[in-house]
Formats: C-alpha cells, structure tokens, sequence
C-alpha cells in the first residue's frame, strides 16, 4: 500500500504536515494524527505539490472552517492571465484552497501554472478535460479517465472531483424534479450512462482510480452529480441515494489508504440544513463535508454570494468543514475580479461566524481585538482587523470626506451622537464622582 497521510495515521505516526496543521489549528499533533485515521480530517497535499512549496492546511470538523474558490478558464471569455489575477485575489482574501474547473484551450498549461505560483491545495474536476478533448463524452473509455487523473496527479493536484457514486439506476429519478442535473459533471455521467446503457464507469473502475489517487496522495473529493440546483429539488430521493452510496464509497477508498471528502449541496432551505449535515455524517461515516452553498433561496441573482452565506454559515455551525464560495455572478456568468473578492469575502464571514459558535480556539480573537480598536477610535487597526481592509478604508474616508469627521468620533454619528465618545465620558466623569 501506498504511503499517505492515511496509512501513516493509522500506523501511529506524525507527519510534518500534520505537525503544520497542529500549530495553525492550535491543536495537539496527537489529535491531528488520531482525526486522520479516524477519517474525519483530511490535508490534501500531493506530495509533488508539496516539493513546489504547498503549505498544506488542514480540512475536517476539529478545524477552522475552510473556503474554496472555484476558478478557471472559460473557452467563451477570460484567458490565462486574467484567471491567474482571480488566483491571487482570492488568496489574498482568505481562501484556503483553488479548484481549477478550466475548460477551453490550455487546460494543462493554466493549471500548471496555477500550481507552480500558488501555494494552497488545488483541486479540480478531471471529466472536464476529459470532455474537452474528445468529440463527445459518448466517446470516452476507461482509459481516457485513468490517463487525464493520473496526468494531473503527476502534475500536483491536491484533491479531485470525481461523480462516481452517480449511479444508473439514480438518473430516473432525477427526472422527477424541477431542475433535473445541475452538475456539469453529474450531466455528462448520466449521459453517458444513458449513451451505453452501462453503469457510470468512475463507480466500477473506483478501485483502479484509488490506486492512481493513494500513489500520489492526492484526497477524494466524492462530487455530488446530483445536488439540488433549486429549494423545490431539495433533499429528494435522488440526492440522498447517491449520498448513500458515497458513504460506500468512502469505506472502499478508505481501504486504499485514501484520504476523502464529501462534496454537498447545493441550494436547500434553512430548516433542512442540519438534517442534510446529520445524515451525511451518519451514511458517509463523519468523513469532511464540502458544500456548495447551500443557498437558501432560489432568487437572489446577483446576490447569491449572500443567499449561499447564510447556508454556508449554518452548515458549518452544524459540522461542514469547508464552504465552496458562491459569487455574485453566480447562475449569471463567469465572475470577474471584484466578484472573486465579493465571494471570497462572504464566504470568509460565514465561516468565521461558525467557528466562533462552534468556540474554535482562538476563533474570537480577533473579534475581540476589533473592538477594542473601536472603542479606542483606532481606525488604522480596524482596517488592519477587517477581512477587506481595502475596502473598511476606502468606507471611512468616503466618509470622512463628506462629513468632514475626523477620527476622535464615529463618522456616522457625528460628535454629538457618538455613543462610544459619550460613554467614555460619562464613565469618566461617574469614575470622578465616586
């Protein structure tokens, strides 16, 4: 069996990536180590990645909440250059890992290029290239697969989206709802089930795809092919029959030695979000969960980054490890630059939320320092505080600009009605009294 940070938990050993993670989570390495083995901790990082300077970072319950930020080239508009800038602006934001979900020309050249100059984990979804060059995904065999996945191991993918607990006899089903399959690569399985009549290839070549995955450790990351693209298709029949076989699945790569997330929904309503979260943990054995949203409702085109906020926040309050960013432009086309930041940003507050409620340590910390910083009217450090100083600066001083405030009261209030200001003085004059 190949070496991964699985099999070494598992025989009792500490990595020196678990021993990063231990010290970003301010966690003891013993707990890192025994969450691994028990596969409810994940650190993607193949172990190529790693010799070009990856940090990994750690995914699972007992860790801060993560964020991902989908990106990519689009054959109808953007270029290497442009998703490379959308790179570095989500790090820069906070995100904590990239999939590169690029289709068009120069598959391969973005994504080495983006694995080169970056160093947080990289997932992607290998069908996508798969798709692109071949005539028609009719056309695929086995073989096309297992080469594009072994590629982009050997490349340094750290995780990867495969649809294989999509099965044949799930697609009618599917049928049933409002939306049918929203999932780019949960569409092309079923068509090509539907194509040959056979079941989803990833499903009975799954071990042949461990073994590819375990020799470069690069983490499952099981895709939902049948999330729910509406609150009308929520928790159906079909979502959950694959979720089922997920956790099957998870069992099977586990025995490989893989390491294994479960990707969610999706767009499901409030009050179903913690029975999604309870089920995915109990049917795929508490293996890290990674969800797309949810958003919680089906209107707010233009807004969804906020509509998948509220979701993402209650998912990871009830234990979803990692929030996948929306943007705005979710539903209405390909996000530039400030709709990268916008969801980044979003994403960072649903989690951070979570994690002060779910009392990770030192998840307050930096609440409590903002505050201080306000009470003292110390603008520069409430810039420095917030998740988009950018943008608290530019606030400030736009108004500034109109009030002619300065920085001894609150720019909203004004010197007259500024609560903080008028209670530091009567708290000093009361101190005098007495």
């Amino acid at each position: 069996m190949h070496k991964t940070q699985r099999t070494e938990a598992l025989a009792g050993r500490i990595t020196p990536e678990m021993e990063l993670v231990a010290k970003q989570e301010f966690l003891p390495v013993e707990t890192v180590r025994d969450e691994i083995a028990r596969g409810r901790l994940v650190i993607p990082a193949n172990r190529i990645h790693l010799e070009k300077g990856l940090i990994p970072t750690g995914i699972g319950i007992s860790c801060r909440t993560k964020i991902n930020a989908n990106l990519g080239n689009s054959p109808i508009q953007s270029d290497m250059g442009c998703e490379l800038a959308k790179v570095h602006c989500a790090i820069a934001c906070g995100a904590d890992t990239v999939m590169d979900l690029s289709t068009g020309e120069n598959i391969n050249e973005i994504r080495q290029a983006i694995i080169d100059d970056i160093n947080v984990a990289i997932g992607t979804v290998p069908l996508y290239q798969v798709a692109e060059e071949l005539e028609a995904i009719g056309d695929m065999k086995p073989e096309d697969f297992l080469r594009i996945i072994e590629y982009q191991a050997q490349q340094g993918v750290d995780y990867m989206t495969v649809h294989c607990a999509l099965l044949k006899d799930f697609v009618p089903l599917a049928a049933k709802r409002t939306l049918g399959i929203v999932s780019r690569g949960g569409s092309l399985v079923a068509q090509w089930m539907a194509l040959h009549n056979q079941e989803n290839p990833f499903y009975t070549h799954f071990d042949e795809l461990c073994e590819i995955l375990a020799a470069y450790d690069v983490t499952w990351s099981l895709g939902d092919g049948l999330r729910p693209g509406c609150i009308a298709d929520a928790s159906d029949e079909a979502q959950f029959a694959e979720l089922k076989v997920m956790g099957e699945l998870t069992l099977k790569a586990w025995e490989h030695g893989c390491q294994v997330m479960i990707e969610g929904p999706g767009h499901v309503p409030m009050d179903q979000i913690e029975m999604n979260v309870r089920n995915q943990m109990e049917w795929c054995h508490e293996a890290p969960f990674y969800v797309l949203g949810p958003l919680v409702c089906d209107i707010g085109a233009g807004y969804d980054h906020i509509t998948s906020a509220i979701g993402g926040t209650l998912a990871a309050f009830h234990g979803v490890s990692m929030l996948c960013y929306v943007t705005p432009k979710e539903h209405l086309g390909l996000p530039n630059i400030d709709d990268v930041r916008a969801g980044v940003i979003a994403h960072k507050i649903a989690a951070h939320a979570a994690d002060i409620a779910r009392h990770r340590p030192h998840a307050q910390d930096r609440d409590d320092e903002m505050s201080h910083a306000r009470y003292n009217f110390d603008w520069q450090k409430q810039f420095e505080l917030s998740l988009d100083p950018e943008t608290a600066k530019r606030m400030h001083e736009e108004s500034i600009n109109r009030s002619g405030s300065h920085h001894e009261y609150c720019s909203m209030c004004g010197p007259k009605f500024c609560s903080i200001r008028n209670s530091q003085t009567a708290i000093k004059d009361i101190g005098k009294s007495e």
